[in-house]
Order: C-alpha cells, then sequence, then structure tokens
C-alpha cells in the first residue's frame, strides 16, 4: 500500500476506536440517568406514605383512567411548605 493509504486507514482506525468508546460512555451515563429516574420514583412513592398494595392499585386506576392527571393536585398548604 502507498503512504496516503495507510494514513488514511491508520486515521479510519483511530475514529472507529474514537466511536466505539463513545458509544461505551454513552451506554453508562445513559445507564446513570436510568438509576437517577429509578431513584427519584421511588421518593415519590415513599413521600406519598403508599405502600405496594395501594401503589398497585393506584396504577391499575390510573392506567384504566387515561385522562387522570400525571401528578396528584398539590394544595396550597404543600406550596406554601415548599417555598419555606
Amino acid at each position: 500500500m502507498n503512504n496516503k493509504l495507510n494514513k488514511l486507514q491508520m486515521e479510519i482506525d483511530k475514529i472507529k476506536q474514537k466511536i466505539t468508546e463513545q458509544q461505551a460512555k454513552l451506554r453508562e451515563l445513559e445507564q446513570q440517568k436510568t438509576e437517577i429516574e429509578n431513584t427519584e420514583i421511588v421518593e415519590l412513592v415513599r413521600s406519598m406514605k403508599m405502600n405496594t398494595g395501594e401503589l398497585s392499585i393506584f396504577l391499575k386506576a390510573y392506567r384504566e383512567k387515561n385522562d387522570a392527571p400525571i401528578l396528584m393536585p398539590t394544595t396550597q398548604e404543600d406550596n406554601d411548605h415548599e417555598e419555606n
């Protein structure tokens, strides 16, 4: 092979390696994001002080009623507490 072709092949190999590394990094970041989202969900459920049976009933009712709000409405008292 000539010199130009060798240089191009080396550059291609280098870029392929960087792509592989970036894909691995992306997978790791996506996993971290999922773990954080899961933690937030668990914290939300715990803050509602629901046991697993109550949570199951709530989720089934939500699924059956498509227009149910995603989050339970907050009261003025909740808003006042969050501001302090």
